[in-house]
């Protein structure tokens, strides 16, 4: 008989932990869906936002290209212009940035790129102003020969001395190839943002991932059609569009998969500037971060050049091509290529958001306004960067599950949030086991939902 009241205690424990977990856990869900508000969780936005070194941006187009050359963001975090004269000077002190006196303007700049773009072509090479040592940095990688990089040298010299020649290893290679999500008969890349027209949904990826007609698939065996390409520019420009087959990108249009089922909230477009630390994400190497080296940069791929790239410190391998660049939840760019990987660094380029958005006529798919805006960005956690974030750097974005939901909340977000649980919560406390139980079966189905749609619900 004793045996028999013990099984039964035990039995009647069991069922009250679901149940309370049950009962706590419907008035908590009752509590947090009365704090949201109702309304589509994704919004479309052509405009772009306000990038990180907006003062300084704005201050180099009031002094003009032949009193400034160029601006940057400092150590400090505060904007740094470039000016050719001590008025200008001045000026940006009174705004409240940084002023640096240097020899060479942004019109001198131009017309230096100018010149080497006139020269003959030679593949594996590639320029950048630098705007912080006011010069023109010439790159020439491991596959150009003597005679070619004496030509060069040569041309550089007949420009000035503010034209720095610079020998790099590895070689200026698209990021073609490599692993999922995004497969078609010509190779493999990473989606980069989802986008619209008003109409359809698209895929915004790279343009030498593949011509327009490409066939995309979401799996290795070619069962799960995407998309087409239906439009792009390559060379010149590194940009495409992969209509979904479906019409619509679906649910976590707005979200970036940054691998482990996590994901980062895209709120709007934007121009990077020099000096900004950058997230990148890709299929093959996952999330990375660095710092942006430079604009408006040439790039001398094998298959041909691409002008107006944004250069970064951010590695990336094969597979990563068409990624997504972004920062602080504001989409910058999508990975075109590079030299080095991710063992020994790099360098990498990115095609401008804004330019391809104007250049296509699309608008990004970005996260509606919530309640609470304004708050400052939760950082993914740190097994998900796969690189340390420094105290009060800046962060990828507000983090948000890549599960297919709408709301990008969990369970055990709203548990936990103070205004929204009330009396529940002390009803789950009583069923703490149960609810952790629960949460690990879900965080392993989470995974694998992720693994299936991975393609299908980011872009």
């Amino acid at each position: 008989m004793r045996h028999v009241r013990r099984r039964v205690v035990r039995r009647v424990t069991r069922l009250a932990a679901v149940a309370g977990l049950l009962l706590g856990g419907g008035m908590v869900t009752q509590a947090a869906m009365a704090g949201e508000t109702p309304g589509a969780p994704a919004a479309v936005r052509g405009s772009a936002q306000p990038a990180a070194g907006g003062a300084g941006a704005g201050l180099v187009a009031r002094l003009g290209a032949s009193r400034t050359a160029g601006s940057w963001i400092g150590a400090d975090g505060r904007p740094v212009v470039a000016v050719t004269d001590e008025k200008a000077a001045a000026e940006v002190r009174r705004a409240g940035a940084e002023a640096k006196v240097v020899r060479h303007s942004m019109n001198e700049l131009k017309a230096a790129t100018a010149t080497l773009r006139a020269a003959p072509r030679v593949p594996g090479t590639a320029w950048v102003m630098d705007y912080r040592t006011n010069r023109v940095t010439v790159q020439a990688d491991s596959t150009v020969s003597a005679a070619d990089w004496a030509r060069m040298t040569k041309v550089a010299d007949g420009i000035g001395s503010f034209v720095r020649m610079q020998r790099t290893e590895g070689t200026f290679t698209t990021r073609l190839n490599g692993a999922l999500p995004v497969l078609s008969t010509g190779g493999r890349c990473s989606a980069g943002f989802n986008v619209t027209d008003g109409q359809s949904d698209f895929i915004l990826t790279a343009g030498h991932c593949g011509p327009t007609g490409s066939i995309w698939f979401a799996d290795n065996q070619g069962d799960q059609q995407l998309g087409r390409t239906v439009e792009g520019s390559f060379p010149g420009g590194d940009f495409s569009l992969i209509q979904y087959a479906s019409g619509s990108a679906g649910p976590g249009a707005d979200i970036v998969a940054i691998g482990g089922g996590n994901g980062v909230r895209i709120t709007g477009a934007a121009d990077p500037a020099v000096g900004q630390r950058v997230f990148r994400s890709g299929s093959t190497t996952g999330l990375r971060d660095g710092e942006v080296t430079g604009l408006n940069a040439t790039v001398n791929y094998p298959e041909g050049t691409v002008t107006g790239l944004i250069q970064t410190t951010v590695c990336a391998e094969s597979g990563d091509s068409g990624g997504p660049l972004f920062s602080e939840g504001i989409a910058l760019g999508v990975t075109s290529g590079g030299s080095g990987d991710c063992t020994t660094g790099g360098t990498t380029f990115f095609q401008p958001v804004t330019q391809a958005l104007t250049a296509l006529g699309v608008k990004l798919i970005v996260s509606a306004p919530q309640q609470g805006a304004g708050a400052p960005s939760d950082a993914p956690s740190a097994s998900a960067t796969h690189s340390a974030i420094a105290p009060g750097a800046a962060s990828p974005g507000s983090s948000a599950p890549v599960t297919g939901t709408t709301d990008g909340t969990t369970l055990l977000s709203r548990l936990s949030d103070p205004k929204a649980v009330g009396p529940g919560l002390l009803v789950v406390a009583g069923s703490l086991i149960a609810l952790i139980a629960t949460r690990w079966i879900r965080a392993e189905q989470d995974r694998k939902a992720y693994q299936r749609h991975y393609s299908a619900t980011w872009g």
